[in-house]
């Protein structure tokens, strides 16, 4: 079910100045910047690496306003890994079929993700305290 690690979610209090240190202490490169209301984020997304199933990335996530999921992660456990996005093929099939097994979901059905991806949330109660995302990528982009 789960393809490949798509992507790591940092959150970050100044997106332009974690941009840099990516870029210059890894040698990341920005693919893309958004500002996703819904979520109350500005991110950006750093290319790791290419692999058969799909690349790899680095999600920087910066609240928009300090009651925002984000905002509310920063306040309370600063700087640092917020979610793991995991590639699947289809977001809607891996929802039903994790919900089948007891899992919480955040989210019943997929929502707009980064990139135009389709994304979907786990509770991170019942994944081992992880936030865990699901993300099927646009066909378009082709992650």
């Amino acid at each position: 079910m789960l393809l490949r690690i798509d992507h790591v979610g940092i959150a970050c209090h100044n997106l332009a100045e974690k941009i840099e240190f990516y870029e210059s202490v890894f040698g990341l490169t920005v693919v893309s910047r958004e500002v996703n209301e819904e979520q109350g984020v500005r991110e950006a997304m750093l290319h790791v690496a290419d692999g058969d199933r799909g690349a790899s990335y680095v999600q920087l996530l910066e609240p928009l306003h300090p009651d925002t999921a984000v905002g509310k992660f920063l306040a309370k456990r600063g700087e640092g890994v917020h979610h793991i996005g995991y590639g699947v093929a289809d977001v809607t099939k891996a929802l039903e079929d994790i919900g089948a097994k007891g899992v919480r979901l955040i989210d019943q059905r997929p929502r707009h993700g980064s990139m135009g991806a389709s994304i979907a949330f786990l509770h991170p109660k019942d994944v081992g305290g992880v936030l865990t995302e699901l993300v099927e990528t646009s066909r378009q982009t082709s992650r």
